[in-house]
C-alpha cells in the first residue's frame, strides 16, 4: 500500500526536496505552499515525474480550521495519513529589540502553532496507520544563550516545535514523532535572501535533508528524539557527503542552534544580511 506524506512549505527549499524524495518511492504527497505558481508546478511536475501522486493546498498554516479541513481532504483523497512533515516557518532573525509585534505573531503562528495545530488534526489518522510519523523540523533542545540572545522571536518558534515534539510523543507512544534538523546550513532560496554569499558556498543542498528525513520515516518505536541529518544517514553507512555539498571546496558553515565543530565556520551577526 502507497504512503501518504502530507509536507508543509514544500514549494521549494527542504520542503520541496522532502516531497521529492518520498515521490520516488511511489508514494502519495500533499503540498502546503504558499509560494508562487511556477514554483508549486515545479515541485508538482517533480512529484509526478518522480512516481508519485499530488495533492496541492495553498492553505493559510495560522489557520487552525483551514488545516482541519485539508487534513480531512487528504485523508479522503488518499485513504488515510502515514507521515506527517511539520517543515513551514517565516523567516525572521532580528533579536529582541527589533521586531515588530507583527513579525514576532507570523514567526509564531507559522512554525510552533501551525505544527501544534495541524499535528492535532492528523493525529486520529496517524493513530490508523502501519508506521505512523511526524517528522518536524526543529533543533535539539539544548537553548544554548546565543541563540536565545541573538534571534529570540526565531528560536521561540523553532523551540516551541521542539517542545511539541517532546511533549506529543510522550502523549501518542503509538506514533513515532521525532526532530530532524541540519547539521549545515541548507541551501535555499531563504538563504540566499537573508546571508552572505560564503554562507551559501558553505552549505549543502536540500537532498540531505530529504533523505534523511525519509529513512527517519522507515523507522519503528523511535519516537521523541532529536536527530541531526548527517548523523542520521551515518547510522544507515553512508560516509560520503560531498554530494550534498553547495562547494566541496569551501568549508562548511555551522547552522542554527547547533555547536561549533573543527573545521567549520561559525555562523554570527556578522554573516547575516538583514534586510532594512
Amino acid at each position: 500500500m502507497k504512503k501518504t506524506v502530507l509536507i508543509t512549505g514544500a514549494g521549494q527549499g527542504i520542503g520541496q526536496a522532502m516531497a521529492l524524495r518520498f515521490a520516488s518511492s511511489g508514494a502519495n504527497v500533499a503540498i502546503v505552499s504558499k509560494d508562487s505558481p511556477a514554483q508549486v508546478k515545479e515541485t508538482v511536475d517533480g512529484i509526478i515525474s518522480a512516481g508519485g501522486q499530488a495533492l496541492v493546498f495553498d492553505t493559510d498554516v495560522r489557520d487552525a480550521a483551514q488545516l482541519k479541513s485539508l487534513v480531512a481532504e487528504v485523508a479522503a483523497r488518499f485513504g488515510g495519513i502515514d507521515v506527517l512533515i511539520n517543515n513551514t516557518s517565516a523567516p525572521c532573525f532580528n533579536d529582541s529589540l527589533h521586531t515588530t509585534p507583527e513579525q514576532f505573531d507570523l514567526i509564531a503562528s507559522t512554525s510552533v502553532r501551525a505544527a501544534f495545530f495541524l499535528s492535532q488534526a492528523c493525529i486520529p489518522h496517524l493513530k490508523k496507520a502501519e508506521n505512523p510519523h511526524i517528522i518536524n523540523v526543529a533543533p535539539p533542545l539544548n537553548l544554548e544563550e546565543q541563540w536565545l540572545r541573538d534571534h529570540l522571536p526565531f528560536s521561540i518558534g523553532k523551540y516551541g516545535m521542539s517542545l511539541c515534539t517532546r511533549g506529543m510523543a510522550a502523549q501518542f507512544p503509538q506514533i513515532s514523532i521525532n526532530s530532524l534538523w541540519p547539521r549545515t546550513n541548507i541551501a535555499t532560496q531563504r538563504l540566499k535572501d537573508h546571508l552572505l554569499p560564503e554562507v551559501y558556498a558553505g552549505s549543502r543542498w536540500p537532498a540531505i535533508m530529504a533523505d534523511a528525513a525519509f529513512e527517519l520515516s522507515l523507522r519503528a518505536d523511535t519516537t521523541g528524539q532529536f536527530f541531526i541529518d548527517e548523523a542520521l544517514l551515518r547510522e544507515t553507512g553512508m560516509t560520503d557527503f560531498s554530494i550534498y555539498a553547495v562547494n566541496p571546496d569551501h568549508p562548511l558553515v555551522q547552522t542554527l542552534f547547533m555547536p561549533l565543530e573543527p573545521g567549520m565556520i561559525p555562523i554570527s551577526r556578522e554573516l547575516f544580511r538583514f534586510k532594512k
